[in-house]
């Protein structure tokens, strides 16, 4: 029965930080943006991109491709495009069609560049803007295939034991210590270590949080850890201690139901 029971709550744990992720991701600024319209018979869904990465090499870079499905031969496409921020006058692309897709090519911008974005279909004389705002698109340099995942999977452990910490805290366990630590281990290498380094790939900068930024992320991450600071050693101090581990454990999950976007 015990048994049982630990395995109901390790899986309830692992649920409740695979849900968080996903709706970290889900609403943060790498998440497409999706809708539909309908236009004559046919509903056309749609997936406008906000985040790009280049490609390596300078040469190798042709920008951010676009894509609409519309099987409709007789629509046709338009984008606007400016940079973010700027004064600039607004590019007009007529979009090419590739089989069932409609096409455009967006400029390749420097690493954090942003440029505004909208997306119209056209059938006969009527006009069908798919957005009531323009998108905004993110530019990133090239990250190397090895450094994402196991900063993932980090974070993803991090957000894991503190769930079980604060469980064990209340069951009046003997791993709080044990899991504290081993939270605080994990989002120290992966969100304080790999995380920078993936920042510095992406947009030339290892830190953009307080106190040099305001990156909603970066601040995210250091919260989190400086309340799991606090946690650990209270708990070195007082291994009965229980005020802590659930406190900082119900500040992690706080932060990270934060959406990005919120900091984008």
């Amino acid at each position: 029965m015990k048994l049982l029971k630990n395995i109901l709550i390790w899986v309830f744990a692992v649920i409740l930080t695979a849900t968080v992720l996903i709706y970290q991701r889900m609403t943060g600024p790498t998440y497409p943006q999706r809708g539909s319209v309908e236009i004559g018979s046919e509903k056309i869904s749609y997936a406008l991109l906000r985040t790009w990465m280049n490609e390596e090499y300078l040469q190798d870079q042709k920008g951010a491709r676009i894509s609409v499905k519309v099987e409709d031969l007789s629509v046709k496409g338009k984008c606007e495009y400016k940079r973010l921020g700027t004064a600039d006058d607004w590019t007009v692309l007529d979009m090419q069609r590739e089989a069932d897709e409609l096409i455009v090519m967006l400029p390749a911008q420097p690493a954090a560049g942003k440029l505004l974005y909208m997306i119209s279909l056209e059938k006969g004389d009527k006009s069908y803007s798919l957005t009531e705002v323009p998108v905004v698109i993110r530019f990133k340099s090239f990250i190397p295939g090895w450094i994402p995942p196991p900063h993932v999977f980090l974070i993803f452990i991090a957000l894991l034991f503190s769930t079980m910490t604060a469980v064990e805290a209340l069951r009046r366990g003997k791993r709080v210590t044990p899991y504290a630590l081993l939270t605080l281990v994990s989002m120290l290498i992966g969100g304080l270590i790999m995380g920078p380094m993936m920042q510095k790939y992406a947009f030339g900068a290892y830190w953009a949080g307080w106190p040099f930024g305001h990156d909603m992320t970066d601040n995210k991450t250091l919260v989190a850890f400086i309340f799991w600071v606090i946690a650990y050693f209270v708990l070195r101090k007082n291994p009965g201690n229980r005020f802590w581990p659930v406190f900082a454990a119900f500040v992690t999950l706080a932060i990270f139901v934060i959406p990005q976007c919120a900091g984008f």
